[in-house]
C-alpha cells in the first residue's frame, strides 16, 4: 500500500480540503454514510485508514467503548492524536495489507475512502471477517468503479472548455491506476462493482445496503458547482454483516 500522505507538499494540500478542516459534515458522502453506521453503544470498533480520526471520535461520541484507528501515514496519525482527547481511542501505524498482525476482535469495522489504495481486496476482506465477531458490521466507502475505471479521473471538455462527459474505459481491466490528486501522481486500484460485492459474499458476509451517494441539497446550496457530481457516481458505500457461525 503506497503512502502518499507523508509527502510534505501533498499533506499540506490535503490539510486545505474542507473535509480536513471542518470534519464529517463537510464530507459530501457523510449524510448517507452516517445512515449506514450501527448503534455504537458498548461496541469495539476498528477504523481502517483512520486519517485524522474523525470517524473514531464519532464512534466514541456515539457510545463505543474502544476504537482502534489504523493508518499508514505518520502525519495523519500525529494530527489524529493532536485532535483526540479520549482514552478510549488508540491510534496505530499500520498497512491495511498486513491486517494479519491484528489479533483483537471487533464488533464494527469501518473504512472511509482508503480501500481503493489496497491492491488485494480479497485478502483484506478475509482478515476483516476474521477480526469481526459473528454478526459484526463492516461499513466502508470507496471511490466508485465508474470513477476509477479510466484512471486519470478527469472530466472531458470540448474545444470551448465546456464540460462534455466523464470517461469510462477499461472497466473490466482491474488493477493499478495512476491519477492526479492534490498536485501529485497517485496510485489507486480499480475494481469492478462485481468484485467488491461478490468478494464480500464469498468470504462470509451478507450485504445489507449499497449506496451511491449524491451531494446533499444543503451542500449543493452552499456549493452550486457540485451539481457536476450529479452526472456520475464518485463514491460507493457498502454495509455488510459477518454471518453468524
Amino acid at each position: 500500500m503506497t503512502n502518499h500522505y507523508d509527502d510534505e507538499q501533498f499533506f499540506k494540500a490535503y490539510q486545505e480540503m474542507d473535509r480536513s478542516k471542518y470534519g464529517l459534515e463537510s464530507a459530501g458522502e457523510w449524510h448517507e454514510l452516517q445512515k449506514l453506521l450501527p448503534d455504537f453503544s458498548g461496541k469495539r470498533v476498528l477504523d481502517l485508514g483512520c486519517g485524522y480520526g474523525w470517524h473514531c471520535r464519532y464512534a466514541v461520541d456515539q457510545g463505543a467503548t474502544y476504537v482502534l484507528g489504523i493508518d499508514l501515514s505518520k502525519k495523519m496519525l500525529a494530527k489524529a492524536r493532536e485532535m483526540t482527547d479520549s482514552p478510549k481511542i488508540v491510534y496505530q501505524e499500520g498497512d491495511l495489507q498486513e491486517l494479519d498482525k491484528l489479533t483483537e476482535s471487533f464488533d464494527v469495522v469501518i473504512s472511509s475512502l482508503a480501500i481503493h489504495y489496497v491492491a488485494d481486496f480479497g485478502k483484506l476482506v478475509t482478515h476483516v471477517n476474521r477480526l469481526l465477531v459473528p454478526g459484526g458490521q463492516f461499513i466502508f466507502s470507496v471511490e466508485h468503479p465508474v470513477f476509477t475505471a479510466e484512471g486519470k479521473q478527469e472530466w472531458c471538455y470540448d474545444n470551448e472548455g465546456q464540460l462534455k462527459h466523464w470517461p469510462v474505459d477499461n472497466y473490466y481491466i482491474e488493477g493499478q491506476r495512476q491519477s492526479r490528486f492534490l498536485g501529485q501522481e497517485i496510485v489507486k486500484y480499480h475494481k469492478t462493482l462485481t468484485t467488491y460485492l461478490n468478494t464480500l459474499l464469498i468470504n462470509g458476509f451478507q450485504l445489507n445496503q449499497i449506496v451511491e451517494p449524491q451531494p446533499s441539497q444543503e451542500l449543493l446550496r452552499k456549493n452550486p458547482e457540485l451539481k457536476e457530481e450529479l452526472r456520475r457516481p464518485m463514491m460507493l458505500l457498502v454495509s455488510a454483516e459477518a454471518k453468524e457461525s
